[in-house]
């Protein structure tokens, strides 16, 4: 029979508690065949150490607590017992003590209050003459030590640093580390002591010295400081330990200690950042490191790891960031994927340091691209993205792409958008753009962005020598994707282009040297394009575009007439509603004949293009609109949606009725119909009266700045696209014919409309100009600073001012201006926790950095400056326009105030 059963015929529980080992409990509990058997086994077993704790003198209390240890790794309660831990702590025989803060580390934690009681015995233990009880001490402060016992045991600990045995040294030092940890204001106590142990022959002394010098780096730059003067000693250790013959204590994987190897290489690379005589001082060792230590096995390639982390974190010459991106090479060529994964995330940091060193493994890297690993692959495009460049474009872009047409579902989206954005910044000329623009439609299919399509659509009509190549092309592409439904990008796209410019697709004289040679007829594109609306798959959108794109085509191919006459009847009995309204208003149209429809359906102008650095800048999305170009003071203006192809054709300068604000259609319009404005016409929405409109309004949440206004009472306009059944004609202003009758109507001019009619037609009724900042009646003030600078007050109100200070830091390019914002506080409050904030309008980009403060002392006893880069892209056009927000905190109150900046002309 087992003891436990023996015990239990006993009857008396002290008896068992007595009995019963430790290792005979876990013999027990083994035993125990079902749950319900352990839970009695255990309860009895705790009702007999419960029994046995009751007695002060009892000689069995270590065994107790390590039986409670036991209990609590299986998971019951033990805290009824924890105090026996504290009593245990408190004996002097060094087995009961160590059994004791051993269950202080494991049955307790900093949470528990218990650890207050405690912290007068592990004071005295500290100053034990037995190093092992110095050593327990200083274990059980390193688990559970919290600010308070910190503060209280700094001391003690500190002077141990110095103790002349070596494993209470090491001890300290790691405790040394927690204490820093908890309490930061108490690390200058441990430096001059950690100095100390730099220098120190023990191994394992020396590994904990240098993770305690570690933290005391990253916790002031005073100490990084302070330890660079012992760069030559760390440098001194690390030569022998590479150098070092074989040690069977120290020796991992045949290299002598490489976790102190590891630690060493770390401390070196945080002294050396920034400083060029430290990194003067370590760059030969770091060389040793690299080239000397053997990466087949794992110990190595973590040093060699370490090595390149210094050489790139200091100040190195060129030759040794070579050595470590070499290094990092053939790390990419391991089997083992972790260190694969280690390498691109490096690589991807040294890149931005020394980029010609890392092209050197560009066929590499593009290879692990196609890895099977997801984490390889993710990290592997993060670099081919920032390797690209102007002379490698064509190469990797023809990498990506192949890659595109096999990569998983989850990063299409991601890739496309990336290839298109390196495509325009990068593109060496525009016949290359757009062959690989078309090859990026047909491989991403439905994953291209709707606004990577509307910058090529802009590409194309600024290229008029390429209109006509662009549009074959498309034509090509288009027809050999008729079988893929998942393309309707591409054919939104070439429907579009094949509109405009079918007269110049067919055309000879258009062709182009080393163009394929392919012969498109007028039928041949009228084809394409009815296969487009007879195409079930194809949303309402594309076949929208398509529609129009053959209206346009019905006047300038004049055998092709009746083949557009005919489809267009063929849609008029579509069951979509929109498509029936336009195929029936473009048949009305016709019936007028060519002196209606010939001008109405005219070509449109280029859109304007923004620069490459608008592209790329502080937005980083490369969503890079462009606008018409108007053709007359006056035009309707057209709504904007999300999927609008011009984007964001209203800048902050345009006054647009209210009506106009809900746009037509949302994300469902591919490429927003450029054919088919609405009008705010009396027939379609009321003209907003008595009302300002604010176009800064919707940059900072729809308030508006300049004081209290009325908004303006408008009725829905008819939006075919919003699936209204309102009995609008969509078409009406933009072919010029007003109401559904179809009779000219005369109405206004706008007094200023920069974008005209996209096709000729009759202007928007005009709004009332944007506001002026009521709260700044002082901004109209500016007073010049030269030719090239201007500084005026942006915001003034209760004391608070906020001066602006605009440059132009390079002349050449009028379109970037720096301005420096200057807040002083003249009233009797300080500001706490500033904050100042601007948007501009989607034409301009911002940049702004850090501000030198958060708080503006009162009486204007000090100013609190911030930095604000921003691009117009459409300088000379549109005037520089910005809304602000500013919050603080004055005598507990939180104010936050906004206001539209008005600044001097000629910025």
């Amino acid at each position: 029979t087992s003891v436990a059963t023996a015990a239990g015929r006993s009857g008396n529980g002290d008896a068992f508690a007595m009995s019963t080992r430790l290792r005979e409990l876990i013999r027990s509990v083994r035993a125990c065949k079902t749950a319900a058997e352990e839970r009695a086994l255990v309860a009895k077993e705790s009702a007999a150490i419960r029994a046995s704790l009751k007695d002060a003198e009892s000689q069995y209390s270590h065994r107790n607590v390590a039986k409670l240890m036991y209990l609590h790794m299986l998971g019951y309660p033990t805290h009824w017992g924890q105090m026996e831990c504290v009593t245990l702590i408190a004996r002097a025989s060094f087995p009961e003590k160590r059994i004791g803060y051993l269950g202080l580390m494991v049955l307790l934690d900093e949470r528990q209050e218990v650890t207050m009681m405690v912290t007068n015995t592990i004071k005295n233990d500290l100053k034990h003459r037995n190093h092992f009880i110095a050593g327990l001490a200083l274990c059980a402060l390193g688990n559970i030590c919290t600010a308070e016992m910190a503060r209280d045991v700094a001391p003690s600990v500190a002077s141990l640093l110095h103790s002349k045995n070596s494993y209470v040294r090491k001890k300290a030092a790691l405790c040394s580390v927690r204490i820093v940890k908890k309490v930061p204001d108490l690390a200058d106590e441990f430096v001059h002591g950690t100095s100390e142990l730099l220098s120190d022959r023990h191994h394992g002394v020396l590994l904990c010295a240098v993770t305690l010098a570690l933290e005391l780096c990253v916790l002031d730059q005073v100490h990084v400081t302070h330890f660079r003067k012992h760069v030559p000693v760390l440098v001194k250790i690390l030569m022998s330990l590479i150098r070092a013959g074989y040690s069977a204590e120290h020796d991992v994987g045949g290299h002598a200690d490489p976790f102190l190897q590891v630690k060493l290489l770390r401390l070196l690379a945080k002294l050396g950042a920034g400083d060029a005589d430290a990194s003067d001082a370590m760059s030969d060792v770091l060389a040793n490191v690299a080239s000397n230590t053997d990466g087949s096995k794992n110990a190595g390639n973590a040093i060699l790891y370490e090595a390149v982390n210094a050489i790139i974190g200091t100040e190195s010459v060129g030759g040794l960031r070579v050595l470590a991106v070499n290094i990092l090479g053939r790390f990419l060529g391991n089997k083992d994927n972790n260190i694969r994964y280690v390498a691109l995330n490096t690589l991807a940091k040294v890149v931005a340091v020394d980029t010609q060193a890392v092209q050197r493994h560009r066929h590499t890297i593009v290879e692990c691209v196609k890895d099977s690993d997801v984490t390889i692959r993710r990290s592997a495009l993060q670099l081919v993205y920032a390797l690209v460049n102007d002379s490698n474009i064509k190469t990797l872009a023809k990498e990506l792409l192949d890659y595109l047409g096999v990569a998983d579902v989850e990063f299409k989206s991601d890739l496309t958008r990336r290839i298109a954005q390196l495509i325009t910044k990068y593109a060496p000329d525009r016949r290359w753009h757009v062959d690989t623009m078309v090859e990026l439609l047909i491989k991403g299919g439905s994953y291209v962005a709707e606004e990577e399509a509307r910058d090529f659509v802009v590409l194309i009509t600024n290229s008029p020598e390429l209109q006509g190549y662009a549009g074959r092309a498309l034509f090509r592409a288009a027809f050999e994707s008729e079988q893929h439904s998942n393309r309707f990008q591409l054919s939104a796209v070439a429907a579009w282009v094949l509109g405009e410019y079918g007269d110049g697709v067919v055309a000879q004289s258009t062709r182009l040297q080393g163009e394929v040679n392919t012969v498109i007829a007028e039928a041949d594109v009228v084809k394409l394009l009815e296969s487009i609306l007879g195409d079930y798959h194809a949303p309402p959108a594309v076949k929208q575009v398509a529609i129009t794109a053959l209206a346009k085509l019905g006047t300038r191919f004049k055998t092709q007439t009746s083949a557009v006459r005919g489809a267009m009847g063929k849609v008029g009995t579509s069951a979509n509603v929109e498509l029936q309204q336009r195929a029936s208003e473009f048949c009305g149209i016709f019936d007028r004949g060519p002196a209606l429809a010939v001008p109405l359906l005219e070509r449109l102008p280029p859109f304007v293009m923004k620069s490459k650095e608008a592209l790329h800048g502080v937005a980083g999305r490369g969503k890079h609109e462009g606008t018409a170009v108007p053709s007359a003071p006056g035009g309707g203006g057209g709504g904007g949606g999300v999927g609008d192809l011009l984007g964001d054709l209203t800048g902050l300068d345009d006054s647009l009725p209210s009506a106009a604000a809900g746009g037509t259609a949302g994300g469902a319009d591919l490429l927003g119909d450029l054919m088919a404005g609405y009008d705010a016409t009396p027939g379609y929405a009321a003209t907003p009266t008595g009302a300002s409109v604010d176009p800064l309004a919707d940059l900072m949440g729809g308030m508006s700045m300049g004081g209290t206004s009325t908004q303006p009472t408008t009725t829905a306009a008819a939006d075919p696209f919003a699936g209204g059944a309102a009995p609008a004609d969509p078409l009406g202003d933009l072919m010029g014919t007003g109401p559904p009758s179809l009779v000219p109507q005369t109405r206004p001019q706008p007094a200023a409309d920069p974008l005209g009619d996209l096709m000729g037609g009759i202007a928007a009724t005009p709004a009332a100009p944007p506001p002026m900042n009521a709260a700044t009646p002082a901004s109209a003030a500016a007073l010049d600073g030269g030719p090239l600078s201007k500084s005026f007050v942006a915001f003034a109100k209760d004391g608070v001012e906020v001066s602006f200070v605009c440059e132009k830091p390079d002349p050449m390019d009028p379109s970037k201006t720096t301005v420096t914002a200057t807040t002083m506080n003249r009233g009797g409050v300080p500001l706490l926790g500033y904050v100042l904030q601007a948007a501009v309008p989607k034409t301009m980009s911002l940049s702004m950095r850090a501000a030198s403060g958060d708080s503006v002392p009162a009486t204007g006893a000090g100013r609190v400056t911030q930095r604000l880069d921003v691009t117009n892209s459409q300088h000379g056009t549109k005037a520089l326009a910005m809304r602000l927000r500013l919050a603080w905190n004055a005598g507990g109150a939180a104010v936050v105030e906004q206001a539209t900046v008005d600044f001097p002309p000629g910025l």
